[in-house]
């Protein structure tokens, strides 16, 4: 399987300071800043990222799920909304929230939709790597 990876740089102190990241396949390089993290500022974050990916891995998997069980998706659309929250610890993501929308061919019953959307929430990629961070670690290297 591929690995991905992306990159980002920051320069100056943490409230005045700016940044830029970037993902390794080149489709996407944006500025951040404490204001864009923190505030309403212009720019991107890292919950949005988190976001995007969540809300990408959800409606491919949401898909795959449901052909599985033998139906025919035709369009998902799937926001997720992620909670950044300061605690006695700090900050921390507290909460994301998936609202998906699925137009499916076929005879599907609203009760089995509810049950494979919810069984894609338990099982896509990075539902379960941001629910099961148990190890993290960190390489530094001092320049």
């Amino acid at each position: 399987m591929p690995v991905r990876t992306a990159d980002a740089e920051w320069t100056g102190t943490l409230q005045e300071g700016t940044g830029r990241m970037r993902f390794g396949g080149g489709a996407f390089e944006g500025q951040y800043s404490f204001g864009s993290r923190f505030e309403e500022g212009e720019g991107t974050n890292p919950e949005e990222l988190i976001a995007a990916a969540h809300a990408g891995c959800y409606s491919m998997a949401f898909s795959g799920n449901l052909v599985k069980a033998g139906f025919a998706p035709e369009h998902i659309s799937t926001t997720a909304v992620v909670h950044l929250d300061k605690g006695e610890s700090g900050f921390s993501i507290t909460g994301i929230e998936l609202k998906t929308e699925a137009k499916v061919g076929g005879d599907i019953e609203e009760a089995r939709f509810q049950e494979i959307a919810a069984q894609t929430k338990d099982g896509c990629p990075v539902s379960r790597a941001l629910a099961a961070i148990g190890d993290i670690s960190v390489t530094a290297k001092l320049l």
